[in-house]
């Protein structure tokens, strides 16, 4: 079971990562030319002027599906901490 520090130390390390959602940004799906990235900062893959927008992320050596699971994981981390959270708490009410 994970203790309430180890789930702290997971959500320090989702705070302080980039801002914002990160969009997974693959050639032939999102856009037609040009390398696979992580858009951050964004609300979709077709919000690439917004002057928010931070630095994209580029991996080398990773693969496409890869890419798609890194830029969840920073939206997948944090709705399983509320969860992980929630469940502790009606367990414990129990």
């Amino acid at each position: 079971m994970l203790t309430e520090l180890e789930l702290k130390e997971i959500e320090k390390r989702l705070n302080n990562s980039t801002k914002g959602n990160w969009i997974p940004m693959i050639e032939g799906i999102t856009h037609d030319s040009g390398s696979d990235f992580i858009m951050t900062n964004v609300k979709n893959s077709t919000d690439f002027k917004n002057p928010e927008r931070g630095n994209d992320i580029e991996l080398t050596g990773g693969t496409k599906d890869d890419i798609i699971f890194i830029a969840n994981a920073k939206q997948d981390i944090s709705k399983l901490l509320t969860e992980i959270r929630k469940l502790k708490t009606t367990a414990n009410n129990v």
